[in-house]
Parts: C-alpha cells; sequence; structure tokens
C-alpha cells in the first residue's frame, strides 16, 4: 500500500483522511485525493466543498509543522554550531562545519567562504561546499572586487539574482570567468566582521534564479557571526602557541593565560550546554556573573545607556561605561538589547571576549524567543480572524484550536477594541507605533489565554472575563496596560460579556462592533487613553450595545427602587414619576397623589437615599425618566 494511501471519501468526517496524511507526513500531492475520490463516486457538491475546506486547513497545518521544523533545525544548527566553537580544536573543521550547514539550510547548490589575504592585499577561497570548478576553487581576486568586494565595502550582506546582469559591484573577467565556470546565477554574500574589519565574506549560491528571504540572510548572518568567531578564537590560540613556543622564559606568564585562555573555553562549554537544554538570557547572564565574578544584567535596548551601546555596537566589542562593561546583543545590524557587567572597571581582554561571546549567544537565545512568539501571535490572530470574519465555523475544530493556545472559548469572554490615540510624526512612525500595539496586545492576551489580531488601524482582543470583573474594568487595565507598555495614550472600547463563541461565532463579530461604537464614544467625549464599556455611558449605553439591554439599564438606574417598593409594598416609584410629571414641584405633586406634601417629601428623602444625592441633577434626572418610561413599557399592567 502507498504510503500516501487515504481513505475513501465517504468517511464520517471529511477532516479525518486529512489528519491521517498529516500523522504520515505525506507529501502535497495526497491531500488532493480524497477531493478526487469524492468527485469520482459522484459524491454531493456539499461533501465535495467540505472536503476542499479541511484540505485547506489541513495544508494550511502542514506548512506551519514545516515552518517549525525548519526553524528547529536552523536553530539546532547554530547551536551545534556554537558548541562546536566552544571546544575549537582545528578551524578548518569548524569553518567546513558552517558552511555545510549554510548550504543545507538554505538549499543552495553552493556555499563558500573567503577571507582576506592582508599579506598579499588580496581574497581567497578557503572553504567551498558543493563546488565542481577547479578554476572557481582556486579563485583569489583583488580587495573591493566582485560582489564580495561590494559585501566588505559596505558592511552589509548584498544579494544578487543574476549575477552577471548586476552592474551595482565591479565585475573582472578573472571573477566572472570563475563563477562561468561554476555556473553561478543567483548569490547571496554575508561579511565576516571582527570588531571594525571584514575579514572575509560568507556566500550562499545558486545556478538558477532565487530570491532570498530576509529570514534566510539573517540565518547567513549568524553563521558569518559564528565563523568570525571561530576565526578570533583560532587567532588566540594560534598567539598563544607562538608565545609558548618563543617565550621560554615567561612560563609564569604563560601559564596564567593558558589559565584564562582555559577560563574562556569553560565559559563557552558552560554556555553551549545552557543553550542545548532549553536556558534563557537570564540564565546566561547568571553563569557569565559567576564566572567574571561580578553582576552582569541583560536590558532591553532603551534601558541600557544609549550612547555607550551605539559606540560598543560600532566598535564590534564591549565598551566601558563608568565603572560598568557593555556587550550589545545584536543580530543582523538590529540591536536587540545588552549586557551589561556591573562594577568590575578592570577587565583583561579575555574576560572581555567572554562577556561579548555571552552577548552573541543571548542574541541567538532572543532571535529563537521572537521567532517562537511571532509564530504563535500569528496562530491567535489567525483564530481570532476566523471568528469574526467567517459564520460557518465548526464549533469543535474552533475549540480544539483554541484549546492548542490555552483559551476557552466555551468560557465567558469581553471584546475589546484598542487604539492609538497619540500624535505620529510621520506615517512609518505611524505604522511602527501600531505594530507596537500589536505586539503588546499579542502577548497580554498570551499571558491571559485570550486571542488578539490587528484590525481597522488598531487592535482587537478578545479576553476572558474572571470572576468578579466587569466589562469596565477589563477595559480600563487594558487601557493602562497597552498605553504603558507602547508610551502614548491607548483608547479601549468593550464589548458587554459573551458566551458560546465556539457555538455561535458570529457573537464575535457583534461584540466587536459594540466595543468600537464605545471606542468612537470615549474619542468623541475626549477620553482618549481611557477604557469604558457600553454600560458607562447610562442611556447612551443602550444606542451603543449591540443587543440594546434595556433591562439592565432599568435595573441600574431605578434598579433599588423597584426592589424597595416590592418588598416593603410602597409607591416610590409612583412618587418619583408624579413628581417628575409635575415638574418637580412637591406641592402638585400631594395633589396629582392625594396625598399630604409631608409624604411626598419623606418618600423623596427616601428615593434620594436609594439613589443617591444626585439624583435631581439634569444628567440623572433624564437618565431616570427614561428608565421610568421604559419600566413602563416593559411592564404596563403596572400603575
Amino acid at each position: 500500500m502507498s504510503r500516501d494511501h487515504v481513505q475513501p471519501a465517504h468517511c464520517h468526517s471529511p477532516e479525518v483522511p486529512y489528519l491521517e496524511l498529516l500523522a504520515r507526513d505525506a507529501s502535497v500531492e495526497a491531500y488532493e485525493q480524497p477531493v478526487l475520490l469524492a468527485r469520482a463516486e459522484g459524491r454531493p457538491a456539499a461533501r465535495i466543498a467540505e472536503l476542499e475546506q479541511a484540505r485547506a486547513h489541513a495544508l494550511r497545518v502542514r506548512a506551519e509543522l514545516e515552518g517549525r521544523r525548519r526553524r528547529e533545525a536552523e536553530l539546532s544548527a547554530l547551536f551545534e554550531t556554537a558548541h562546536d566553537l566552544a571546544g575549537l580544536r582545528d578551524l578548518d573543521a569548524v569553518l567546513r562545519a558552517i558552511v555545510q550547514r549554510a548550504r543545507s539550510l538554505l538549499g543552495t547548490d553552493v556555499a563558500y567562504l573567503t577571507l582576506n589575504d592582508p599579506a598579499h592585499g588580496d581574497t581567497y577561497m578557503r572553504v567551498t561546499e558543493g563546488s565542481v570548478s577547479a578554476r572557481f576553487q582556486q579563485l583569489r581576486l583583488g580587495l573591493g572586487e566582485g560582489l564580495g568586494g561590494l559585501v566588505a565595502q559596505t558592511t552589509r550582506p548584498y544579494v544578487t539574482d543574476d549575477y552577471f546582469e548586476d552592474a551595482r559591484f565591479q565585475h573582472t573577467r578573472t571573477i566572472d570567468a570563475g563563477v562561468r565556470d561554476e555556473g553561478l546565477v543567483a548569490i547571496l554574500g554575508v561579511p565576516l566582521v571582527l570588531g571594525p574589519h571584514v575579514i572575509g565574506v560568507l556566500f550562499a549560491a545558486d545556478r538558477r534564479a532565487r530570491v532570498f528571504e530576509r529570514e534566510q540572510i539573517a540565518l547567513v548572518g549568524s553563521f558569518a557571526a559564528l565563523a568570525a568567531a571561530a576565526i578570533d578564537t583560532a587567532n588566540l590560540l594560534t598567539e598563544t602557541r607562538a608565545a609558548l613556543a618563543g617565550l621560554e622564559s615567561a612560563n609564569e606568564i604563560i601559564r596564567d593565560r593558558s589559565a584564562v585562555i582555559e577560563r574562556a573555553s569553560d565559559v563557552h562549554d558552560r554556555l553551549a550546554e545552557l543553550v542545548l537544554r532549553g536556558g534563557g538570557v537570564h540564565d546566561v547572564a547568571a553563569a557569565v556573573s559567576e564566572v567574571l565574578d561580578g553582576t552582569v544584567e541583560f536590558t532591553e535596548t532603551g534601558a541600557a545607556p544609549a550612547e555607550a551601546l551605539e559606540t560598543a555596537r560600532a566598535a564590534g566589542h564591549a565598551a566601558r561605561h563608568g565603572r560598568d562593561w557593555i556587550a550589545p546583543v545584536a543580530a543582523g545590524g538590529e540591536v536587540l538589547g545588552a549586557l551589561i557587567l556591573r562594577g568590575h572597571p578592570d577587565l583583561d581582554p579575555v574576560d572581555q571576549r567572554t562577556l561579548e561571546r555571552a552577548a552573541m549567544v543571548t542574541s541567538l537565545l532572543q532571535l529563537a524567543r521572537r521567532s517562537a512568539a511571532e509564530a504563535e501571535q500569528r496562530v491567535r490572530g489567525e483564530l481570532l480572524d476566523d471568528l469574526l470574519d467567517a459564520r460557518d465555523r465548526d464549533p469543535r475544530l474552533l475549540r480544539e484550536r483554541a484549546a492548542r493556545l490555552h483559551a476557552d472559548l466555551d468560557a465567558t469572554h469581553v471584546v475589546l477594541a484598542a487604539r492609538l490615540d497619540g500624535p505620529a510624526a510621520d506615517a512609518d512612525e505611524e505604522a511602527a507605533a501600531r505594530r507596537r500595539l500589536w505586539a503588546a496586545a499579542s502577548h497580554l492576551a498570551a499571558t491571559r489565554q485570550g486571542l488578539a489580531a490587528a484590525r481597522d488601524g488598531g487592535t482587537v482582543l478578545l479576553l476572558p472575563l474572571g470572576a468578579g470583573d466587569s466589562a469596565t474594568e477589563v477595559a480600563r487595565r487594558t487601557a493602562r496596560h497597552l498605553g504603558r507598555t507602547v508610551r502614548q495614550p491607548v483608547t479601549v472600547g468593550a464589548s458587554a460579556p459573551v458566551t458560546g463563541l465556539a457555538a455561535r461565532p458570529e457573537t464575535v463579530a457583534g461584540a466587536y462592533a459594540e466595543g468600537r461604537r464605545c471606542l468612537d464614544a470615549l474619542r468623541l467625549l475626549g477620553r482618549a487613553g481611557d477604557g469604558a464599556a457600553a454600560e458607562d455611558f447610562g442611556f447612551l449605553g443602550l444606542l451603543l450595545a449591540g443587543e440594546r439591554d434595556v433591562a439592565g439599564f432599568v435595573e441600574r438606574t431605578v434598579g433599588p427602587v423597584v426592589a424597595y417598593d416590592e418588598r416593603r409594598g410602597t409607591e416610590l416609584l409612583r412618587t418619583v414619576d408624579a413628581y417628575f410629571s409635575c415638574g418637580m414641584s412637591p406641592a402638585r405633586t400631594k395633589d396629582a397623589l392625594h396625598v399630604h406634601v409631608n409624604t411626598v417629601a419623606q418618600r423623596l428623602e427616601r428615593v434620594g437615599r436609594l439613589l443617591g444625592a444626585d439624583w435631581q441633577t439634569p444628567a440623572r434626572a433624564l437618565e431616570i425618566q427614561l428608565a421610568l418610561r421604559l419600566h413602563r413599557l416593559a411592564a404596563p399592567d403596572r400603575r
């Protein structure tokens, strides 16, 4: 039987054959078979449509699984390379492993690494993988020539989709002949940077036209950083061996230096072990603190001294700042934070490099964490988009998808519409602020077992309602949290609590519309940066609420008076109604009720204690009169 064999299309559930295909990791072509079988068997159009929809979902899941496997393979290769570097013994073996892994992960035909030769004033091939041309493998090229020359001059990665048609760099007959002999077309080059200098270039190339994605460029950049570190470490080892051979009279100094290098190697092993067993950035900081006999902290970019951090980033080394040392945590030109060694002004070069290696390992961990977080954010956003846009989703599938994200669609939720209300200098700044808002909302949703998605120029959140919480409290708390995170006002409108979202996904769209109306009302009332629900707007809330909660409005407004009359058999509600009908005149009210004026005064005093001292102010009086009218309409037999 074929590995991609599927059950007949008349299976009870349309998802079953695709689940079996996912379990077997079948090829993409196999996913067409259930639909083809159904058509061949003359199944109803509705059944075929269900199978096609299930196929689309299964292919999305398959693509997500493949993406995760690819990211796991990339991180594993980086960690293995970092481990190789920690126990560096043979530079050629490490560089060869780096080139082989880069070629394998990117799936290119060829990968190679060139190094500058200061003595000859040119550049030469150090390692090649997948090359078939002897001329290409023996190329030597002048500094500044070819694509590698452009990379070295700008210290930035460059990609050419068609080498021979690209005029951005200097073509030479020798280089072009070697590239033509190898048959290369698309080439990606990333600089090997050591301090402020480019010492070589790491390349990945194909013999056909190809577009390299940003993630692939960043991956090659990480391998290039490891290659530069391997070369740097090898240079240190070479210097040490030369010192051992030439300075017999300085045995004590040599022993000291060997001990330091041994300690650095031990640090590298410990860092590699931390990474491989799933440690985090703070674990790395703790390990380096112990080795350097100081306090090492990881800080976000905004919390580190900006000038010192920029100086260190530009130099490519840790920089001293007062009594501290700062090592930038960077990847692909982006600064992700910093490692700060506190109160340790005297730092020898090897300890300085230990701090720098720790910063490099921390950057790998930050990239891995970001990649995982972005993947989860996309999945949460897709589920919320489906709840907002689709009306015919299978409740069981919705519950299963939510459960994988630790969300419970059967719990009571609140739908929140959030939008930035701070000024933006230009379109780029506004777009960046929106991305920060979406990231903050996604993080909040993940920590609260909810969902978040970008929509209508802002963000929509679906958060569970805790015991004792109200929609208003959730809205205000969310506005404060998001505002602090993105550092500008965020206005949040909330829907009334909603339930049964898996069985009735259309409820989410209605609740979102209600939340947006509350958001618009807050902005019109000049309450930017605040949070509220429809119940906070009094009778205006009736206009904002999606389901017009008339009973709730009446209960909130005159409920205490109604309850008092029902318990005591009094006529406070009738007295208030007559009082407003008589123009708020006690004298006319007593005539209408045929009671003494003192009786009217006593009843109104009791009403004041039940509804609050401000019940006769214009705004409250308007709400109370509307509530009285609605109460009579809801119970016309009452007098």
